[in-house]
């Protein structure tokens, strides 16, 4: 049996594995697609909660529209072609709600604004969770997260969101109010929000008792102007299965119905080798990759080896969480050291560092080996030499579980 798995943006890795071995394949549901940009376009005609869109902008005097950065598969620029011709008639800019991530590079600006990138890249505002002179203080939340977010978020008298709906191995899912913490807010409140991330409920697919959230949601309370949500759920190929308009949380919890319908998977039973294909974008760095562990851990034995493949075309990505890893002998104490302090990027240490506990982490990355062993992952150069040893180490009576898209796909054991 030949297995190809998607490898970067447009590349692939192969595998031969015999006959005998046995071998599923969890993905993402297959769901019925209908005309993708007649879902924006209803979604758009039929605001949940909401007045419609060019009644919302009528009046506006400086609008902001928040999008998701490079990291996420977000069709910012396919929801541009349904409400430019409106927004380009108010004064507006757009932000690139980076969290505490790096800015995007010329070629992700084009790769989020599409052909719309000639035409706006003067009013792109990339915020950068550092520059303390760019925050304003709204407040604390109920978990004494102080809430800095930027000043163009503050400043502006309309906002619109744009962004996709999908599991979040500690927010519960991504969209809605991600898009203000972290993706506007300050590296301090950044930190306090993700370190709560070390919660036992903070985790995929939930929201009720989930700090994280709540702390998210403590942090829309201080906005106060009106804002307009454009919330989408793509399918396994990235296509527009369904899009969710207008008011914040309400199209928020109405994506996160069909977003389950596609990303959460039965599973009958664990695997004793678990292999997590982390595609593109989301394989841009072992700091977004990391997801397909999280999610991969979900469909794993005791026990068992969990085989990454994910470019990792940026390297490691987050210095904290990395440095922290590479300076512990054993993931016991990698965990020892979070409990000592928190430092952003510690909240993904801890999450490897846990599996590592109980469970071996292998890797088929870009990543120079030398660096990605220090982190409790085990490099190797090909997929097949991946499986082969996993095989040879667990012996012919081993199950192997492909998790097609390890970065969304969240397993359930039924």
């Amino acid at each position: 049996m030949k297995i190809d798995v998607p490898y970067g943006k447009d590349g692939t890795l192969s595998a031969v594995l015999a006959d005998t071995v046995k071998v599923r394949f969890l993905e993402a549901n297959d769901v019925k697609i209908g005309d993708e940009d007649q879902n924006i376009r209803d979604a758009l005609l039929h605001p949940i909660n909401s007045k419609g869109f060019q009644d919302f902008l009528k009046g506006a005097k400086n609008v902001l529209v928040i999008v998701n950065d490079a990291t996420r598969p977000t069709p910012t620029k396919k929801i541009l072609e349904f409400i430019f011709e409106d927004l380009a008639k108010t004064p507006f800019h757009f932000i690139i709600a980076t969290g505490a991530h790096r800015g995007p590079t010329e070629e992700e600006f084009f790769q989020i604004f599409g052909s719309f990138y000639e035409n706006v890249r003067d009013r792109i505002i990339v915020h950068d969770a550092r520059a303390d002179q760019d925050m304003v203080f709204l407040g604390t939340s109920t978990n004494g997260t102080p809430m800095h977010v930027h000043r163009a978020g503050v400043e502006a008298d309309r906002i619109i969101i744009l962004s996709s709906v999908e599991p979040h191995y500690f927010a519960g899912y991504t969209g809605g109010r991600k898009s203000f913490l972290p993706g506007i807010a300050g590296y301090k409140t950044i930190e306090q929000n993700h370190k709560l991330a070390l919660s036992p409920a903070a985790k995929a697919l939930a929201l009720e008792g989930n700090p994280v959230h709540a702390d998210m949601m403590d942090a829309i309370k201080t906005v106060k102007q009106d804002i307009f949500s454009i919330m989408t759920v793509l399918d396994k190929h990235h296509r527009v299965y369904a899009a969710c308009c207008g008011h914040i949380h309400d199209s928020f919890h109405a994506a996160i119905d069909r977003a389950n319908e596609v990303f959460a998977a039965p599973l009958e039973e664990k695997a004793d080798i678990v292999v997590s294909v982390v595609k593109f974008p989301q394989d841009i760095d072992l700091y977004q990759a990391q997801k397909g562990i999280d999610n991969a851990k979900l469909a794993l034995k005791k026990g068992g080896i969990l085989i990454l493949t994910a470019k990792c075309r940026h390297g490691i990505g987050g210095k904290a969480f990395a440095d922290l890893l590479g300076s512990s002998d054993t993931p016991k104490a990698a965990l020892e050291t979070i409990e000592k302090g928190y430092v952003l990027g510690y909240h993904k240490a801890a999450k490897m560092a846990e599996i590592g506990l109980w469970a071996e982490m292998w890797g088929v990355t870009d990543v120079a080996p030398e660096i990605i062993s220090k982190l409790f992952i085990r490099p190797f150069g090909s997929l097949q030499e991946a499986l082969d040893t996993a095989l040879e180490k667990t012996g012919p009576d081993a199950t192997v579980l492909f998790l097609m898209d390890g970065g969304l796909t969240v397993p359930l054991v039924q």
